[in-house]
């Protein structure tokens, strides 16, 4: 003789979907954090051929230091553009300068006064000092998207 089958309580149907539900919710979720963007940088007014165009996208707390984002191209007189990838979403600021000598930083002279040519995304201006994260914030979405930066 066979025991009889006996469904599963409807309380536990339900909570077995709610939890599929919930976890289903959570990835979308998850996922949505991940948000990426490619910034193409457009870098004018480039002097020369010399060396390499170096750009930088940089949040608040590395602005002007370590910036986690960055590219280079080798510099074309005129207009040279970069690409930066999965740059998450978020404000950020972009700052671009002609690395002529190929040293790998902007150099300055004894009053520390940049000697090579450089600017920032807004095209916020350098007055006394570089300018306020504020002043060359730009927020970034999923996708993709173009920042212009013109080199003083």
């Amino acid at each position: 003789m066979s025991k009889p089958t006996i469904a599963a309580p409807a309380h536990r149907t339900i909570a077995s979907t709610l939890a599929a539900a919930a976890l289903l919710c959570a990835t979308v979720l998850a996922s949505g954090a991940a948000l990426a963007a490619t910034i193409e940088v457009h870098v004018t007014n480039i002097s020369n051929a010399k060396g390499q165009i170096r750009v930088a996208v940089c949040d608040q707390e590395r602005f002007l230091k370590q910036c986690v984002h960055t590219a280079s191209a080798p510099a074309q007189a005129g207009d040279t553009v970069l690409k930066v990838a999965n740059v998450p979403a978020g404000t950020w600021a972009v700052l671009a300068y002609h690395d002529e000598n190929g040293n790998a930083e902007l150099d300055r002279n004894m009053m520390g006064i940049p000697k090579e040519d450089y600017g920032f995304s807004r095209d916020a201006a350098s007055r006394f000092g570089p300018p306020k994260f504020a002043d060359a914030a730009i927020t970034v979405e999923d996708g993709d998207m173009a920042v212009k930066i013109k080199l003083h």
